[in-house]
């Protein structure tokens, strides 16, 4: 196979040959298959592990944009007080092994006092979930199957169909594969509309919560006003704590609801044995019911939330569309910030800036943005059609969630698919219309035999597709799925179309010295 000529690493280091397919002369064998993974976070870092394990013959190809592979934006913080939303024992990667992340912690603090506080129960920094990740990522290619994983660092801005699936990337690149996922996750939030929205544009307002520059250069006593009162915002918030920052910060949402926590110590029953309702307003009842028998023996509401969570996929598949759009409609804040819930920690901290005046939370939906003489004026309606004006703020944070209207994210490659009708927004809006087992539907409703998505970007035909237990699940249930195919499929050899100048070979990533940093082997 033609290899490009590659740069001379230091002791320690490995490099990848590029990926065969990418030139007319280095076809792939016929029998073989190639399936780019277009995604480099955890849900396209997860599915790249159990198809290697599912699919001993296909050759993978894992493309993420970003610097660092198998983190993400969610477990890509740099901060130890964004902790996991989720207790320890309900996050490993693995549904056959249940405890494979604390194991993989304690492993990590065994020289260490914190090794006798870690348990099932424990609410660890992202952060270290991200290592954890990364370091199932750094395993696997120390192992028998890294020559059929190759790691490319781009941007997939769109995808031909033809003969096979041509995948256009960044700075003219181009790759072939047989199969694709799309496993982009979660994009920046979309602004408040507003009849003027000259603030977007404006050095005053930060769009993506998660960009270096969103608490950059702001005084520590500058008012804040942050969009959005739910996670997004809390973690902003204790950014800024832990910055110094002195003034007041103001979140404003359409509902003022913040978040849940979760109780420090509960046992999650089971739900009872019995018919499930099929409206909204019946499946209200019985939770509420249930929540009320729960505390009667001492047991907490979150526990009762918590029984749900083996079924809710279910009960939303099988709900009729006008109730899962009545739940939307007037459900779905409450659902979140009891389902989506904080640890106790972090609770304690949001509770005590409530306390001392320096965190005002209020509802309302944005009118409109005037300058002031003290900053920005931000004009917003209250629920019973008040009108008010709050003047001063210095930087304006968008902290309302990630955006789902795919009419109006930027992403090139689901624009591209999106008008082209390769692909279309589910009935509600909230992501791309998939099958059960991932396939993407056409603007026609054809389902596709090539093109896959998972994570956030099928929520709207599961729901819940947001936290590890869920996307895990999806991700093992998709590998097992392609693992069918690429048995009983037997595939064309890649060849680029065009001339031989046409087939832009992509550099293949060359790991620093971090990545082969052993995090442990549990």
């Amino acid at each position: 196979m033609t290899r490009e000529p590659q740069t001379a690493l230091p002791r320690g280091r490995r490099s990848f040959a590029v990926t065969a397919g990418l030139r007319d002369d280095a076809p792939a064998e016929p029998s073989r298959a190639t399936i780019a993974v277009i995604g480099g976070g955890f849900s396209g870092t997860l599915l790249t592990l159990h198809l290697l394990r599912r699919c001993p013959e296909a050759r993978v190809l894992l493309i993420e944009r970003n610097q660092q592979f198998g983190r993400g934006l969610a477990y890509g913080t740099g901060n130890d007080t964004h902790l996991l939303n989720v207790p320890a024992g309900k996050m490993s990667a693995f549904q056959d092994r249940p405890r494979h992340f604390v194991e993989w912690l304690a492993a990590q603090h065994a020289a260490g006092r914190e090794a006798a506080l870690l348990d099932d129960g424990s609410f660890v920094p992202r952060q270290l979930f991200g290592a954890y990740v990364r370091n199932l990522l750094n395993m696997e290619m120390k192992s028998g199957a890294a020559s059929r994983l190759e790691l490319l660092r781009g941007e997939v801005v769109d995808i031909e169909e033809g003969r096979h699936l041509v995948l256009a990337l960044d700075r003219g690149r181009r790759v072939a594969a047989h199969l694709a996922i799309v496993a982009v996750g979660n994009f920046p939030p979309e602004p408040p509309a507003v009849a003027d929205p000259w603030l977007y544009e404006s050095a005053w307002y930060r769009g993506d919560p998660w960009a270096a520059d969103t608490l950059a250069d702001l005084d520590p006593a500058t008012p804040v006003l942050l969009i959005g009162s739910g996670l997004t915002m809390i973690d902003t918030v204790l950014s800024l704590l832990d910055r110094g920052h002195e003034g007041p910060l103001y979140a404003l949402s359409r509902r003022g609801l913040l978040p849940r926590h979760h109780a420090r110590r509960s046992v999650t029953p089971e739900f009872p044995a019995m018919a499930l309702p099929a409206t909204v307003s019946g499946l209200m009842r019985l939770v509420r019911s249930e929540i009320t028998a729960a505390r009667a023996r001492g047991v907490s509401w979150q526990a009762v939330i918590d029984a749900l969570r083996p079924m809710t996929q279910e009960l939303w598949l099988t709900l009729p569309p006008v109730e899962r759009a009545r739940f939307l409609r007037h459900l779905r804040p409450w659902w979140d910030v009891h389902r989506h819930r904080v640890s106790p920690g972090v609770a304690a901290r949001i509770d005590a800036a409530l306390k001392r005046g320096q965190l005002t939370i209020a509802a309302g939906r944005i009118a409109g943005y005037a300058p002031g003489l003290a900053g920005i004026a931000v004009e917003y309606q209250t629920p019973r059609r008040g009108d008010r004006r709050i003047e001063g703020f210095g930087r304006v944070i968008n902290c309302s969630g990630p955006a789902c209207d795919f009419a109006r994210v930027r992403n090139p490659l689901i624009a591209g698919l999106l008008a082209r009708g390769g692909a279309r927004p589910d009935d509600l809006r909230l992501g791309l219309d998939v099958t059960l087992q991932g396939a993407l539907r056409a603007r026609d409703g054809a389902i596709s035999q090539r093109l896959y998505a998972v994570g956030p970007l099928t929520k709207g035909v599961f729901w819940e597709m947001t936290a590890v237990p869920d996307i895990r699940r999806q991700c093992e249930l998709l590998a097992a799925h392609l693992a069918q195919r690429v048995a009983a499929a037997r595939f064309p050899a890649l060849e680029m179309p065009g001339s031989q100048a046409g087939a832009i070979p992509a550099s293949p990533w060359l790991p620093d010295e971090s990545f082969f940093q052993d995090y442990g082997t549990a």
